[in-house]
Order: structure tokens, then sequence, then C-alpha cells
């Protein structure tokens, strides 16, 4: 599936030069506009004051923990198979809005990937932003009940972490959160 005019030989050339230089440089950048800016728009982005969107880079895999000194079995030195409880795009989120106190994530996507990164463009919202407020669209997020939407998992990424997108036999427990199922 071609989206650009631009051969896929010559599209992957640019993309790896692009990962080069992502690598090298800090792991939270704001960027001018959406790297893909279809997906960006899909989301409920708009080039307009209030809006900005923020090239996030997580590590793959899972938590890395040192080696206990001594005095375990290798079965219990917890140092393999320990994986976070989120997603890398909810890492990816958080960090952004951990980042840009001001502002609030409306949305993520998947940009690429490398051997040891995953990098994610996150939009984020100024809620106190006259033009934000005055958009009948996305004025809602001005809203207190909308605050540190990100850490509470309110997210489109969130609610997947949350299992909020099942229905039916075997989602009883999910709603309204896990622990009001414990």
């Amino acid at each position: 599936m071609r989206r650009y005019n631009i051969p896929e030989e010559d599209l992957e050339a640019v993309m790896k030069e692009r990962l080069i230089k992502w690598r090298k440089g800090p792991a939270i950048v704001r960027v001018e506009r959406p790297t893909k800016p279809r997906r960006a728009r899909s989301l409920g982005y708009k080039p307009k004051q209030g809006i900005i969107v923020v090239r996030v880079r997580v590590r793959k895999g899972g938590r890395r923990k040192p080696r206990p000194s001594r005095g375990r079995k290798p079965k219990r030195m917890g140092v393999r198979k320990i994986t976070p409880g989120k997603s890398l795009q909810v890492i990816a989120e958080e960090r952004a809005a951990r980042k840009f106190p001001n502002m609030e994530v409306l949305n993520s996507y998947h940009v690429a990937s490398d051997g040891t990164h995953e990098y994610y463009e996150v939009i984020l919202v100024d809620p106190h932003h006259p033009v934000i407020k005055s958009d009948p669209q996305l004025k809602w997020i001005a809203e207190p009940q909308h605050k540190g939407r990100a850490f509470r998992g309110l997210t489109s990424a969130g609610k997947k972490m949350r299992g909020l997108r099942r229905k039916g036999k075997g989602a009883e427990k999910v709603r309204p959160s896990a622990r009001a199922n414990e």
C-alpha cells in the first residue's frame, strides 16, 4: 500500500536515515508537523495554536533489573521475565505528559521502530489556550475531569491496556475498573 508518490526503496532509505538521526537525539522531541499527517488527523490533530506533536523514544523489551550479588537460586534472582504492566505506547504518552505539564495527551500513534527502540508521536493539547476553548471538537479537554488523562488510562492506548475494548463473556470484571472487581 503506497501512500506517497515516492518509490518504496527511497522511502525505506529516508526512514533509515531518520531513525539514525532520531536514535542519536533526545528521547522526547517536539516536532514541527506530524510524520504521519493522515494518522494524526484521524486521531484529532489540527494544525492550530494550542496543539503540538511530540516524538517519544521508548526502549523495547522487559524491565532491566540489576542481578543480585548473592544468596539466590537463579530462578529467584528476579532478573529475567519481568515485564511492565503497561504498553510501550502508554509509557510514551506518560513521558510526554510529564515533559509538558501544562498540556493534556489527546492521543498517540506508532511512527517507527528499530532494534532497541519504539518511536511514538504524541498529540498534546493546551486546555487553557483560548483557541482550544473555543473549538467545538476540542473544548471538552478543558473540563476538569480530563486532567491527567495519560496517567489514569483515559487515552485510547490506556483504555486498550486496561482491557476496556473487550465486550461479552470474559469482560465482566473489567468495568468500571480492574481494581473495583478484586
